[in-house]
């Protein structure tokens, strides 16, 4: 048991800088200028978007086009514009972590 404590802290240690990272890349990034976390601004709230993607496979891939290329009418009719200049790593991470949300 005591084992499974212990990994179960470091675990949880180590991935909290790669989120930190990532919500850090979002900011760096202006996703914050139209998102939050857990409220609609301009764009849906990330755990709005990882609740609708929940259980698809093919969930980060959709979103990966989705966000590098913009679009419009998933969420209403404001459309979201592309985001060419973010690099496919970020926003992989970026993704990732929206993905997470709970």
């Amino acid at each position: 048991m005591k084992l499974f404590a212990l990994f179960t802290t470091a675990a949880l240690v180590i991935a909290a800088p790669s989120v930190q990272a990532s919500e850090a890349l979002a900011e760096e990034n202006s996703c914050l200028g139209c998102h939050s976390v857990s409220e609609k601004v301009v764009g849906p709230a990330f755990v709005d978007v990882a609740a609708k993607y929940k259980g698809q496979k093919d969930a980060a891939t959709v979103l990966f086009q989705k966000v590098k290329n913009g679009g419009s009418g998933v969420w209403g009719t404001v459309a979201m514009p592309a985001n060419k200049k973010v690099s496919n790593k970020d926003l992989k991470k970026i993704i990732a972590w929206i993905l997470a949300q709970k």
